[in-house]
C-alpha cells in the first residue's frame, strides 16, 4: 500500500474518542505545543488542523517534536530494553549536556548495542537524538543577532571548538566564518516532517532542504561561492512568508506558495521546475509525463536529473514525480517524507473524480 495510516479524519476521531486499537500504530504530533503523544492520551484534545499522524515513534523524533509527559509514548520502547530507559531518563535530566560516547561507557552499555536498540527503535542513535535538541538553541540564537559564543552556550557546548564542528556539519560553514553583512540569510524553518533550511536574500528564496538531506551542504557550498562568502544568518521577508505558507500547507488551509524563487540551474532544469509547480496538489505525474509538458518528450532521463537538482524542497513540489509504474521512486528527503507529503495533500483534491494523468497549466 502506497498509505500505511487511515486518513487524518479517520485518526483524528480516533485520538478524540481514545482508540486503543491504534496504540503503538499511530502517533499524534501536535504543532501547538511541540509534543507528540499517543493516541490514547488523557490530555485535552488539540485542534484537528495542529494535528499531524505518524506511524512510528521514530518520525515524530526525526520531525521535532518531544515526547508527551502524560501518556509517555516511549515508554513501551523504555520498557522493551533498560538501556534505552536509562538513557532517555538521562537525556531529559540533562538535555544541554553534551552527551559522547564515553558517558554512554560509563553508564555500563555496550555502545554497539546502544547504537543498534535505538537505530530500531527510532531511526537515529542516541547521540543523534541529543545532538538535534541542542543546536537549534544555538541556531536560534545566532539567527536573533546573537554573538557566537551566546549561540554556543545556548546549545550546551562548552568547548568553541566542538560547537564549531557540529555547525560546520549541520550547514556546511563554521559560525565564525559567518559574514557579518551577508547577501544570503540562512534560517531554521521548524515543520511536522522534520526541521529545514531556508535561504533567501532579501527578495527572493534561493534554498529550501531538510537538514537531515545528503546533497545539503554541497548545496550550501554553491550558494556561498555564489554570493562571494557573503552567507549569514537571519530572517528575511521572503523566509517569514515562506513560514505562513509552510502553516497553511500543514493544517490542510492552502497549497498555494507565492514566495519569490531564485532558480539555480540551466535554462532545461528550470523548465522542468516551472512544470513541476503546474501538477496540481493532491495528484502526481511521471517523469515522461514532464518530459512531454515542456516539449522534449525523449529526455525522460535529463527530466529525472533535474527533478534530483531541486533545491527548493515542497515549494518546488518534485515530490509529486512517481515513477511510470506508480512507484515513490527516490527523494532527497527520504521516502518517508515523500509518502507523508502525498498523504497531506490528498485533502487538497477538488473532488474524488479528478485523477487526471496530464499535466495543466
Amino acid at each position: 500500500m502506497l498509505f500505511d495510516l487511515p486518513d487524518h479524519n479517520t485518526l483524528y476521531q480516533a485520538l478524540l474518542v481514545r482508540d486503543t486499537a491504534y496504540d503503538g500504530q499511530a502517533y499524534v504530533c501536535v504543532s501547538s505545543t511541540g509534543v507528540f503523544c499517543r493516541l490514547t492520551c488523557p490530555a485535552r484534545k488539540p485542534k484537528p488542523e495542529n494535528c499531524t499522524f505518524f506511524g512510528t515513534v521514530g518520525e515524530c523524533i526525526d520531525a521535532g517534536y518531544r515526547a508527551c509527559k502524560r501518556c509517555h509514548p516511549l515508554q513501551p520502547m523504555a520498557m522493551a530494553d533498560p538501556a534505552i530507559a536509562a538513557l532517555l531518563a538521562a537525556l531529559d535530566e540533562r538535555p544541554d549536556f553534551r552527551w559522547r560516547e564515553g558517558d554512554i561507557e560509563r553508564m555500563g552499555f555496550d555502545l554497539s548495542t546502544v547504537r543498534r536498540s535505538f537505530k530500531r527503535q527510532f531511526g537515529m542513535t542516541f547521540l543523534e537524538m541529543a545532538r538535534q535538541r541542542r543546536l537549534r538553541d544555538g541556531f536560534e540564537t545566532i539567527a536573533d543577532g546573537g554573538a557566537v559564543i551566546a549561540g554556543q552556550l545556548d546549545a550546551g557546548f562548552e568547548s568553541a571548538s566542538a560547537f564549531r564542528a557540529a555547525f560546520l556539519k549541520l550547514i556546511g560553514t563554521a559560525p565564525g566564518n559567518l559574514s557579518a553583512d551577508p547577501l544570503l540569510f540562512a534560517d531554521w524553518v521548524p515543520t511536522p516532517l522534520g526541521d529545514m533550511i531556508a535561504v533567501s536574500s532579501r527578495s527572493q528564496l534561493h534554498l529550501l532542504e531538510f537538514f537531515d538531506r545528503k546533497a545539503l551542504r554541497t548545496e550550501l557550498r554553491r550558494l556561498a561561492q555564489s554570493a562571494k562568502g557573503h552567507i549569514g544568518l537571519g530572517r528575511t521577508d521572503p523566509s517569514e512568508r515562506l513560514k505562513t505558507e509552510l502553516g497553511m500547507f500543514f493544517k490542510g488551509r492552502s497549497a498555494e506558495f507565492q514566495t519569490p524563487l531564485a532558480y539555480h540551474g540551466s535554462e532545461f532544469a528550470r523548465a522542468v521546475w516551472t512544470a513541476l509547480r503546474h501538477i496540481p496538489a493532491g495528484q502526481t505525474r511521471s517523469y515522461s509525463d514532464i518530459a512531454v509538458w515542456i516539449g522534449r518528450p525523449n529526455a525522460v532521463r535529463a527530466v529525472a536529473r533535474a527533478n534530483g537538482a531541486n533545491q527548493i524542497a515542497l515549494v518546488i513540489p518534485c515530490h509529486r514525480v512517481i515513477g511510470a509504474d506508480g512507484s515513490l521512486t527516490g527523494y532527497g528527503g527520504g521516502l518517508w517524507r515523500k509518502q507523508k507529503l502525498l498523504e497531506i495533500e490528498r485533502q487538497y483534491l477538488p473532488s474524488k473524480k479528478d485523477h487526471s494523468t496530464h499535466v495543466t497549466g
